[in-house]
């Protein structure tokens, strides 16, 4: 697997190895020993997630502040604009965000870490994503994080759709970064 530290050094990008013949292609999405390698310690994944989105659906920025969760996102259908910000105060990235383009064709995955909250937008007709996290799901430490916060400055993809994104109320409603119980 190969692995390219993004904008915020602790958000990864990996390319798994693919091989490919006349039958199709095979390759390793998920493997404990390289991905501790690749991280300098060992991850332990306690959950897998199916999101199917839209076109244009933008899901995020969410993140769980008591319990939080790393998660390691692929696409298996479509593509989607995939970010992660660091709300670790102490961190010398905070507020920061790193960005890419995860689909089906490209294989990437984009590991983000626990402290961050994350979101994606949803580029194709339909967007089958599949995510692993390192912590269950803690709906009472859940919270949201404005998309378009301008202190964030997402360069989101919009260009891309008809129209603005489709939202939850929820994620239509959230607070930008002024506004945050965050990591400390």
């Amino acid at each position: 697997m190969r692995m390219t530290p993004m904008s915020i050094p602790d958000v990864l990008l990996l390319e798994p190895r693919v091989m490919t013949d006349e039958r199709g292609h095979f390759l390793e999405s998920w493997n404990a020993r390289e991905f501790a390698a690749l991280l300098g310690a060992s991850c332990e994944f306690v959950q897998d997630n199916h999101s199917c989105s839209h076109r244009g659906v933008l899901r995020g920025l969410h993140f769980q502040l008591e319990r939080p969760q790393g998660k390691l996102v692929r696409v298996v259908g479509g593509r989607i604009f995939d970010v992660a910000v660091d709300l670790r105060r102490a961190s010398p990235t905070f507020g920061c965000w790193a960005g890419a383009e995860l689909s089906a064709e490209n294989r990437r995955m984009m590991w983000v870490p626990p402290g961050f909250a994350h979101g994606f937008l949803a580029l194709s007709g339909l967007a089958d994503v599949l995510y692993k996290t390192t912590d269950y799901y803690h709906p009472a430490s859940e919270r949201a994080l404005r998309w378009d916060d301008p202190a964030l400055a997402i360069a989101w993809p919009l260009h891309e759709l008809d129209g603005g994104p489709l939202l939850s109320a929820r994620d239509r409603d959230a607070p930008g970064l002024d506004g945050l119980d965050i990591f400390p």
